[in-house]
């Protein structure tokens, strides 16, 4: 039985001298019903705090087995949500049925701004596929919405969610157009993160306030992206084949992978406030490497780890690239790391020939080096010699040996030489 609060130890603190105010501001840092439950044990005035509770965590242990299958895990769910009506955060990661969540959630509609539930936790897995997410337009003053492992077949009719800023999707099995009607129903979006989501097909996307993207699709097959945010700064985009970015001039971050399959083209236009650039993947067409390369001539962090070349199955080293032409072409660059096939690009015969006395690198400080073969020693050694040369800032170079086959006496020899052009740069030069 709840009763009122006393004197407290041999302290002497009175909890009943303490302001309402500072009891609630107390209280109001718990979320997790646990412990909200057991607090409002207490005494009767930190059970009359509950009301003012912002955020309401359920986390995946909140109830036992017997309480999910029984109902009774539903049931307390209900009583929490109605008990805090100032409820502005309420996040579900344990078992729940779906067909409670309407009443959840009008409950609430006023007063809710972020909405967190892990559908794959959901006690009727069936129902999570159908239209029980229309539900959430209830919540028609929500702000963050993060679904975890729904099944997004067709679009939830949501109709416009005007005030949702943040969209996340986790772990979900979509359809493109079901991505495409999703996104266009939440048209004020600043921030949209699809990850671990199985898709293919053409996804559409025009969001003008998004500033903040993170696309991360499963599965080797064809997908293309056409994403059009003229307020983009930051994009991190993995699986997709074909990429074509519009109003991308704000972009500061670009960040394209694909783990499986090809990338053939990728269409950003000029990026002239790009501080950080990654390419990954196995293989890639030049033309998208060469694309992007040259629409990033602003970075300053640049991150070159693709495997192959070639625009069929047939993977293919990368062309020679110009060393002077591309530290000419790239001039802000301060930290460079190069993978083996684009360093191994920068070491062929002709890779060296503009080399002149005014050459410079002008703002390089860090390099990181991934060798993985012994081939074409003589020419690579020259290469690590001449990026130390002329590059007038350079701090730290780290030449990272990896996966070398050491079936014969060329990789001892490779490997004693960095050895030398390590002892001779022992100030800038390590090797991993």
């Amino acid at each position: 039985m709840a009763m009122e609060c006393d004197d407290w130890g041999d302290g002497g603190g009175d909890m009943n001298a303490v302001p309402d105010g500072v009891v609630q501001h107390i209280l109001s840092m718990l979320s997790n019903v646990r412990d909200v439950a057991a607090c409002a044990c207490v005494c009767r005035r930190w059970r009359d705090c509950v009301p003012y509770l912002p955020a309401l965590f359920f986390p995946r242990n909140a109830f036992d087995a017997a309480a999910v299958g029984g109902g009774a895990a539903d049931e307390a769910i209900g009583r929490m949500v109605a008990a805090v009506s100032r409820l502005r955060e309420l996040v579900i990661y344990c078992p729940f049925s779906m067909a409670r969540l309407p009443a959840w959630l009008a409950m609430r509609s006023a007063s809710l701004r972020v909405l967190e539930l892990r559908m794959d936790a959901a006690a009727d897995k069936e129902a999570a596929g159908g239209g029980h997410l229309d539900c959430v337009a209830l919540a028609t003053g929500l702000e963050e919405l993060r679904l975890w492992g729904v099944l997004m077949t067709n679009a939830p009719a949501w109709g416009r969610l005007q005030h949702l800023r943040v969209l996340e999707i986790v772990g979900a099995p979509l359809r493109d157009t079901a991505i495409t009607e999703t996104v266009a129903a939440c048209p004020n979006l600043t921030d949209l993160s699809l990850l671990g989501c199985d898709c293919s097909g053409d996804v559409s996307i025009q969001l003008p306030m998004l500033q903040r993207c993170r696309l991360d699709f499963l599965g080797g097959g064809n997908c293309s992206l056409l994403l059009s945010a003229p307020r983009l700064e930051s994009l991190e985009a993995q699986g997709f084949t074909w990429i074509s970015l519009r109003g991308g001039h704000n972009l500061r971050r670009l960040s394209i992978a694909k783990s499986t399959g090809r990338v053939y083209k990728v269409d950003t236009g000029r990026l002239p406030d790009l501080e950080y650039l990654s390419l990954r993947g196995v293989q890639w067409s030049w033309a998208a490497v060469s694309s992007v390369l040259q629409c990033a001539s602003e970075v300053k962090h640049l991150v070159m780890k693709i495997e192959f070349c070639g625009d069929f199955d047939v993977l293919q080293p990368f062309p020679e690239i110009d060393l002077v032409d591309f530290f000419n072409g790239h001039p802000k660059l301060t930290k460079f790391e190069i993978h083996g096939a684009m360093f191994a690009a920068l070491c062929q015969k002709n890779s060296l020939k503009n080399l002149d006395s005014r050459f410079c690198i002008p703002c390089l400080e860090e390099l990181l080096i991934t060798v993985r073969s012994p081939l074409n020693a003589e020419q690579k050694l020259s290469t690590l010699e001449s990026l130390v040369k002329y590059s007038v800032r350079l701090q730290s170079m780290v030449i990272r040996i990896s996966q070398m086959k050491n079936c014969h006496d060329a990789a001892d020899d490779f490997f004693e030489e960095i050895c030398k052009f390590k002892y001779i740069n022992y100030r800038k030069v390590r090797i991993e």
